[in-house]
Parts: structure tokens; sequence; C-alpha cells
């Protein structure tokens, strides 16, 4: 029997997250760093292989990662209008949404932004500002007003209206939105820790020379640096977004 000072605790169940890989090579990072530490309970959906996307219901949250093809490549990959649909339902619901690279492009998409295919190319660790909506932002708050972060794009977006923008480059300057209530689009890679990062040097080294021809030799120069520091943001950002899930 209870004491009279007695109080009851809720039961909590882990939260339940559900990551979309649009490519063969797809490495969670810090955010699978940060999604541990919470104890989430996560589901990988391969919709690349033509896996089913997942159901709203299922889940507490949506991650959404890169991939080689653009937003509006529907012909190719018939299954981004549904993937794009369905992160705009997590995003209505106030679940939190995560995009990644592709994934942010595709969250511009579905709340009515444009596309803007090969007007934004950049490559490797680069400079990221915060707006003054970023310093207001839960999870951007989290970052100093620069930070380093990897990049790997051809493409960009326009923000969706109602959108709030949080970060910024020379580059492209949307890198960083969040609409409604958590559903965020980062247009750089803070998933790519040194270890992703030297996995795909390892899948793509001609893609990757032809990208910033002469990257690979310098990596051992900038790695012990730039990679670090953006180790370092990434994982404060994951963590951040991660504290935006609602556990049902």
């Amino acid at each position: 029997m209870l004491s009279l000072g007695a109080t009851t605790h809720e039961i909590r169940f882990p939260m339940r997250v559900a990551i979309v890989e649009n490519t063969r090579v797809t490495e969670v990072g810090q955010v699978g760093i940060a999604l541990a530490e919470a104890g989430a309970k996560t589901a990988t959906i391969r919709a690349y292989a033509g896996e089913p996307l997942p159901d709203l219901d299922d889940f507490d949250a949506l991650v959404v990662f890169g991939g080689e093809q653009n937003a509006r490549d529907d012909e190719k990959h018939p299954y981004l209008p549904e993937l794009a649909s369905l992160m705009r339902r997590f995003g209505d619901s106030a679940k939190a949404v995560l995009g990644i690279c592709l994934g942010s492009q595709l969250l511009a998409r579905a709340y009515g932004g444009d596309n803007l295919i090969g007007a934004a190319p950049e490559f490797g660790w680069r400079s990221i500002g915060r707006t003054e909506a970023g310093r207001r932002d839960p999870v951007l708050s989290a970052m100093p007003d620069r930070f380093l972060s990897f990049q790997w794009h051809d493409d960009t977006f326009t923000l969706p209206q109602g959108s709030a923008h949080l970060a910024e480059n020379e580059a492209a300057r949307h890198q960083a939105f969040r609409i409604g209530r958590a559903a965020y689009g980062f247009q750089f890679h803070f998933e790519a820790n040194r270890e992703v990062v030297r996995n795909w040097m390892t899948h793509f080294p001609e893609v990757i020379e032809r990208k910033e021809p002469g990257w690979l030799n310098r990596h051992p120069e900038i790695e012990p640096t730039d990679g670090q520091l953006s180790d370092e943001a990434g994982l404060e950002l994951a963590r951040a977004w991660v504290r935006q899930i609602r556990p049902s």
C-alpha cells in the first residue's frame, strides 16, 4: 500500500523513430548516436529499394536522409511524392521531422517550396551561420553563431511560406529551416562525422574528385581540425533535435 506521501509514475515508452534511406550507402552518424543515447527504438525503411513507407500512427518522429537523386526525380524514383506527403503529415501532426540534404529538399517541396536543381553546388567542411531566427530556435540555439558542417549537394530550394529561416552561408542561403512545431530541414550533413566521411571517400572517390578536385589529397590535413569541429557541432544539433521528439 502506498503511503500518503507516495506518488505514482507514468509509464514511459521508448520513442519510436522511422528512418527513411534514399540510397544504398546511408549513414546515421551523429543522428544515430543521439537517438541511441535517448533510448529510441528505430525502424529503417529502404525506400530506394521499394520498401513501403512507414505509417504515421506507428512512429513519434521521422528522419529522411540524403541521396543522389533530386527532390523532383519522380520518374526514376516514383515514391518521392508520397515521401514528401508523409513528411508533411508528420509535420502537420506536430511530430518531429528531420530532413537532411535530399530530405530537406523534400520537406521544402512538401510545404510548397520550389526545388532549384543544380543551383547551389557545395562540398566539404564549410562554415554556416545562424540567422536571428536560428538564435531563438529550440534546435539551432544549441549552436554558436558560426559553426562547421559537411556539405555535399548541388540543389537548393526556396523557403516554404510560414517557415522559419534558421541558417545560411554564401553557397546556399537556405541551409536550415523549421516549419510548424518541429519539422526541420537541414541542407548540410550534420550527421556526417569523420567516420562517415571516410566511408564516403571509400565508396565514391571518383565522384568526389570530379566534384572537388584535389580534396581527397587535402583530406588528411583538414580532417583533424575541420572534421573534429564538425563532429562536435553535429552531435549537439542531433541531440537538440532528438529533444523535440514527443514519445506517445
